[in-house]
């Protein structure tokens, strides 16, 4: 009668004989844990982007860490069933849940790309206009490259384009009313919809949670929906701006559709579902590059 360690050393032998190596049998080798290892710190890494950048692309992250496409789509499937990503055509984005990401986290992604839609934005505008300007980072990076305008009334339901604004002695800012969200410094409620309804505006530049795939403008605060809705309806013109991590996002809220607004102005190309949309409502899409 063998003991099960004489059995082992016994089939370890029966192994080797053979040519094959008994490790496999045993357990995973050192390579094996080491692959396993990157694999987990590469997730981590292409969480990272995901929060910095929004948008993935299976392409880019592949030349970015030196694996085959094949890796970074498996990746990426594992992220998503994890629900930490959601995947779209040739990439993913972060995942929506039911919840905007921190407005840090917003404020400091894509800056530069916010920048060049911010000073794309206002070539459309021109001096001695009345313009509403909502809550969001890309609608704050439109209201820094207001520096040089002037004679302008702006009316904004956000404290921080408020305070940018001040910057500029030249035109008139107007806050409305409404109960303050503290994370971000917007103004929202009953409040905020009436006082906007007193005014009919030259334009408005609005920003928005996420574009879906049939062009529809979303949101995650139904207090902030409503009011963006009013803000367009007392619009003549109506200007969305909105950078790439916000297209072929999801959220709960609906604000309208690109049908319904004069241009969206972003910083870079739409898929082409989205720019069939745009085209055919007559949409102009403004692509904010240097």
């Amino acid at each position: 009668m063998f003991t099960f360690g004489q059995l082992r050393a016994n089939t370890r032998k029966t192994y080797k004989k053979s040519g094959c190596r008994s490790r496999r049998f045993w357990g995973p080798s050192a390579k094996q844990k080491e692959k396993r290892m990157l694999g987990r710190d590469r997730k981590t890494e292409i969480l990272s982007i995901a929060q910095s950048e929004g948008t993935l692309k299976v392409e880019d992250l592949a030349r970015r860490f030196g694996v085959a496409e094949q890796t970074i789509r498996r990746d990426l499937a594992q992220l998503s069933e994890a629900g930490q990503l959601e995947r779209v055509h040739g990439g993913a984005v972060l995942s929506s849940g039911i919840g905007n990401l921190d407005y840090v986290q917003r404020r400091n992604r894509n800056m530069e790309g916010k920048r060049r839609i911010g000073r794309e934005c206002v070539r459309h505008i021109p001096n001695g206009s009345s313009v509403f300007i909502n809550i969001g980072t890309t609608t704050e990076a439109v209201a820094s490259e207001l520096m040089t305008h002037s004679d302008l009334l702006i009316v904004t339901n956000s404290l921080n384009t408020a305070n940018i604004l001040a910057a500029n002695p030249n035109i008139e800012i107007v806050v409305a009313g409404g109960t303050l969200r503290r994370t971000d410094g917007g103004l929202l409620g009953n409040m905020t919809t009436q006082f906007v309804d007193l005014f009919k505006f030259d334009y408005a530049i609005i920003s928005c949670a996420g574009i879906d795939a049939d062009g529809d403008l979303l949101d995650y605060d139904l207090q902030e929906v409503h009011a963006t809705k009013t803000i367009v309806r007392q619009s003549k013109t109506a200007f969305v701006v909105a950078d790439h991590s916000k297209v072929l996002r999801s959220a709960p809220g609906k604000i309208g559709n690109l049908s319904g607004v004069n241009a969206l102005f972003t910083d870079t190309p739409l898929p082409s579902e989205l720019s069939r949309i745009a085209k055919a409502a007559e949409t102009e899409v403004y692509i904010c590059k240097d």
